[in-house]
């Protein structure tokens, strides 16, 4: 017998709301956090027992509620926040759905208290409960400062069937400590205390927008090794600016347990986003390592949909492939300029290029290359310190068109510059633009007096960042002294970048050369995938791939880059058509290509246990501070790192 159509009860409403809202108390902290946060709380305080299960209270100093609105706050879809459809579509609150408060109320025992910060000062305070069947009860007064508390506790006492979902005490408040840290990276101009069964686990103080003191709040929730290595990122365009962190790939970690990021101050978990970052450290991080950063995402707010979601954990973009294009490019071009172009805030002046020799970082996981834009001319110079170390090393044009001799103790040894050498094409005739450039020969064996460099030199306000070679160590680690400290180079590493970059570069420069393959390969792969190809053919044949459909399910490959044609094709081929079908576009040819560029870099850099002289050292030195990417080889590991003259004196225990 078919049940008839009933209403149900606004209580039971709330409980199924609840649902989608509180999944476990990290749901009702964050829900309560962003409420006071919306309220303009400038201090906020959350005291936990068992986990939030038992009690959980959220206090702020934030513009509190009157006590007639205090029961239509706790009154389903009741907001101050939006007033008509159009304030959907420009939404710049962290809550605006008023279903929050009212559904933790009808699976918990929870009582609101809140004072005005307006009201005068013999005001007092109201306090509100809701009975366990949902009704709500007669205000009382309370003493309390100005702003809002709210208190909730027994969670899922009359729930008993989504009580036994929970997990212990220790797992509840480990998701609800990483809710506050969250917020607490979001909002360093608020401060947070976080307190679990009277003890204190955050104090945090307002950063108030200073640097250091943002540094010190990264140091306190993300440790000081994050705070520490930790690059800046500042970049904006048409619009969009991306601002944070991100850790360079040497410090990249096995899990992704420290990545957030956030668009207009909400924290969000967006395929986009995930895709973007992950391409922009593609060339520089093996696939099962995971990179670690802070970011923020700033963009008007009609231009992103936060109303996707019940707990508004996604977001929709309207302009979702600009956005996606501005963080990989943003990205990219910041790790490209490495630690070598890190700025200070203030003056915009190069800042210390501190990197500590740490085990984590040496010990990284073996990487094998993967995307990359091979885009940019030869030896292009970075922002930062390449920039300014660039001005001292070029050539300056006289008058007549004649080249000015560059200064002598930053010339370059010849044995580090990349020629790239003429490639033949089918006819035996020589060609400047067919073929990618052969990674460069080992430096030759060179005599020569090794002079160390005078004290005035190495302290001179033009000394590049990698200051002067001093001499070679175990024929591995060149040693190099810079004004701020001392610089240990891994020679074999350093040298295989370099030749990494230059063979991209040569390779970007010249068209890529298809080749006919003998047995064309077919693949079956659905309809879609044929019609997807039909409007990529012609960018596919300018990468060197031809492929035709040979029928309604069934393509087929007749040619393949020239650099390819040992490669195992169909694969390739599925996944990238995998990628175009999702994003749009596709880098796994990029990606292939550089893995056998990366091969040769490897093969033709400097080996082990060679002798160089002071002169090429500090040829190598200089070419390191022009080459992008230069902070970790091809295989993730770093290339080189520093000592500050603090850390040696810490190391030997000088000034205690």
């Amino acid at each position: 017998m078919v049940s008839p159509i009933r209403t149900l009860p606004p209580h039971l409403v709330n409980q199924i709301a609840a649902g989608e809202v509180v999944e476990r108390p990290a749901s009702i902290a964050k829900e309560l956090i962003e409420n006071s946060l919306d309220a303009g709380a400038e201090r906020i305080e959350i005291e936990v027992e068992q986990g939030g299960v038992k009690r959980l209270r959220v206090r702020d100093d934030g513009c509190g509620i009157p006590r007639d609105e205090l029961g239509l706050a706790l009154s389903a879809h009741a907001t101050s926040k939006i007033a008509a459809l159009e304030d959907l579509d420009g939404i710049i609150t962290l809550g605006f759905r008023g279903e929050a408060l009212p559904s933790i109320a009808s699976v918990s025992r929870l009582t609101l208290t809140s004072r005005p910060r307006e009201a005068p000062g013999d005001t007092p305070a109201w306090s509100i409960g809701v009975g366990p069947d949902g009704t709500l009860e007669s205000p009382q007064p309370a003493a309390h400062p100005p702003g809002t508390s709210v208190e909730v506790r027994e969670l899922f006492f009359n729930t008993p069937a989504r009580r036994k979902f929970l997990r212990t005490e220790r797992t509840e408040f480990g998701h609800l400590e990483q809710v506050v840290r969250r917020i607490a990276l979001a909002c360093p101009e608020v401060g947070l205390v976080l307190r679990h069964n009277g003890r204190q686990v955050f104090d945090l103080a307002p950063a108030g927008g200073e640097t250091a003191r943002e540094r010190a709040r990264l140091a306190q929730l993300l440790g000081q090794s994050f705070a520490e290595q930790a690059l800046t990122v500042e970049a904006e365009a048409v619009g969009l600016r991306l601002h944070g962190w991100v850790l360079p790939p040497a410090f990249s970690r096995s899990q992704a347990d420290q990545q957030y990021f956030y668009v207009n101050g909400r924290m969000v978990r967006d395929k986009l986003v995930a895709h973007a970052v992950r391409q922009a450290f593609s060339d520089v991080l093996h696939h099962a390592r995971h990179p670690a950063f802070v970011l923020f995402l700033e963009l008007p707010a009609r231009q992103v949909d936060v109303n996707v979601h019940p707990a508004k954990h996604e977001v929709r973009f309207r302009e979702s492939r600009q956005v996606h294009d501005f963080l990989f490019s943003s990205l990219q071009r910041r790790l490209a300029d490495g630690v070598l172009g890190e700025r200070t805030p203030e003056t915009g002046t190069i800042a210390p290029a501190t990197v500590a020799a740490s085990t984590r970082a040496s010990s990284a996981a073996p990487l094998t290359p993967a995307l990359a834009t091979s885009g940019g001319q030869a030896g292009r110079v970075g922002t930062g310190a390449r920039a300014a170390v660039a001005r001292e090393r070029s050539s300056v044009v006289a008058p007549a068109g004649r080249v000015a001799e560059r200064p002598a103790r930053y010339q370059a040894d010849l044995a580090f510059q990349h020629p790239r050498p003429a490639a033949r094409d089918g006819g035996g005739e020589e060609s400047s633009s067919t073929a990618p450039a052969a990674p460069a020969k080992p430096l030759p064996e060179v005599g020569g007096a090794r002079p160390v460099p005078r004290q005035e030199e190495v302290e001179a306000a033009d000394a590049p960042p990698l200051g002067f070679a001093l001499g070679q160590v175990n024929g591995v680690f060149l040693l190099a002294q810079a004004r701020d400290g001392l610089i240990v180079v891994d020679i074999h590493a350093a040298h295989e970048r370099i030749g990494y970059e230059r063979l991209k570069q040569a390779w970007a420069r010249g068209r890529i050369v298809s080749q006919p393959l003998l047995l064309p390969v077919t693949l079956q792969v659905s309809r879609a995938e044929v019609e997807l190809l039909e409007t990529q053919r012609d960018t596919l044949a300018r990468l060197g791939l031809v492929i035709e459909p040979l029928g309604a399910e069934t393509l087929v490959i007749r040619e393949v880059p020239a650099l390819l044609r040992q490669a195992e094709i169909a694969p390739l081929v599925r996944d990238l058509l995998s990628d175009l079908t999702e994003h749009g576009r596709s880098r796994r040819l990029d990606a292939a290509i550089d893995a056998v560029l990366a091969t040769m870099a490897c093969h033709g850099a400097v080996r082990a246990n060679r002798r160089l002289t002071i002169e090429e050292m500090n040829a190598l030195l200089r070419e390191m501070e022009q080459v992008e990417r230069i902070d970790q080889c091809n295989h993730g590991r770093p290339t080189w790192v520093k000592m500050t003259h603090d850390q040696l004196d810490r190391l030997f225990e000088r000034g205690r």
